[in-house]
């Protein structure tokens, strides 16, 4: 049931998005629109408290509760950050608004990487704070093995995502050669 649950909240997490969009631009509703992509957060709420019942009815804790906790961890530090870049790629296409600003080249894309590497670790702070509770919870009297193997993902997803924006930092991306990121070289005369 919670595997349904989880997919259920994927699927209407899109299906809200879209409907909330469509709202906002093509029905020209923007406050119904508004209206509809604030109820995000109540699917994963829903998915919280049906997680929470499954553990307190006695379900023996393995990786749909881990995986729950991973699926609300990135939903909270992430849902936001995806509904503004829908919003304003929808609000470019569909309404005539400004071009969204892309992930840039050099510094500016490496602190792009970081910021994304800081919401990677709210994710996993929140999931690893689900999972503890669980942990706590179901105490000594059943096998929490499997919760904290997703404890240990979690970490190990926040070290791979750190890497990652290393690289970044390190290798910064360039522009291609006569964007506007990057000013083309001067001609060369025949002297």
């Amino acid at each position: 049931m919670i595997v349904a649950l989880i997919i259920a909240c994927e699927v209407g997490f899109w299906v809200l998005l879209a409907a909330g969009l469509a709202l906002r631009y093509l029905a020209r509703m923007p406050r119904l629109g508004a209206a509809v992509l604030l109820c995000e957060p109540l699917m994963e709420l829903a998915l919280l408290v049906v997680t929470t019942l499954d553990l307190k009815n006695g379900a023996e804790p393995d990786w749909k509760h881990g995986l729950a906790a991973l699926y609300i961890g990135y939903t909270v530090a992430y849902g936001h950050y995806t509904i503004t870049w829908l919003d304003s790629h929808a609000a470019y296409r569909l309404a005539g608004g400004p071009k969204p600003a892309g992930a840039g080249y050099g510094k500016v894309r490496a602190v792009h990487e970081w910021k994304l590497w800081g919401r990677t670790v709210v994710a996993a702070a929140v999931a690893l704070g689900l999972l503890q509770a669980a942990i706590w919870y179901v105490g000594d009297a059943g096998d929490v093995a499997s919760l904290k193997a997703w404890q240990t993902g979690a970490l190990r997803a926040v070290a791979i995502h750190g890497l990652i924006a290393l690289t970044y930092t390190v290798w910064p991306k360039k522009a291609p050669a006569g964007s506007a990121g990057e000013r083309p070289e001067p001609a060369r005369t025949g002297r």
